[in-house]
């Protein structure tokens, strides 16, 4: 039917006239109430979002003279963080005259991917990000 008569019919219910696919050849048009309509679709979205899992990015600075037992410490923070579902991102800032020795901190990010183990996994390698070393951890569990 022509786009008046189904404009006439849906002024005549109090409806309006939607394009459903405005593409096709001819145009497909329906006829319903628009704002329950839009409603509708804004509560289903909602619903959906009740139930994803928003990924959160947990963040953990570590230096380059670190003591043992603060890493474990760290590490322990940083698995149950992983466990929970969420990314870690492990910085190590460098102050002062350490930027000349970098390597070291290279070092201490390594030692910290050994005491996580097979809990967490490097997403790529440790990049230098101005006068901090950066590393983002993702999770092998499943939640």
């Amino acid at each position: 039917m022509s786009a008046k008569e189904a404009l006439n019919i849906a002024t005549d219910r109090k409806l309006d006239l939607v394009k459903i696919a405005p593409t096709a050849k001819p145009p497909v048009c329906k006829i319903m109430d628009y704002g329950k309509f839009k409603y509708e679709q804004s509560k289903k979205e909602k619903e959906s979002k009740k139930k994803q899992k928003m990924i959160q990015v947990k963040e953990i600075r570590l230096s380059i003279n670190i003591d043992s037992h603060d890493m474990m410490t760290k590490a322990n923070n940083a698995i149950k963080f992983l466990k929970n579902g969420d990314k870690v991102k492990v910085s190590l800032r460098f102050k002062g005259r350490q930027m000349g020795h970098t390597e070291f901190g290279y070092d201490v990010i390594n030692r910290f991917a050994e005491v996580i183990g097979e809990d967490g996994k490097m997403e790529q390698r440790p990049r230098l990000e101005g006068r901090s070393l950066v590393v983002i951890f993702n999770s092998t569990h499943k939640v």
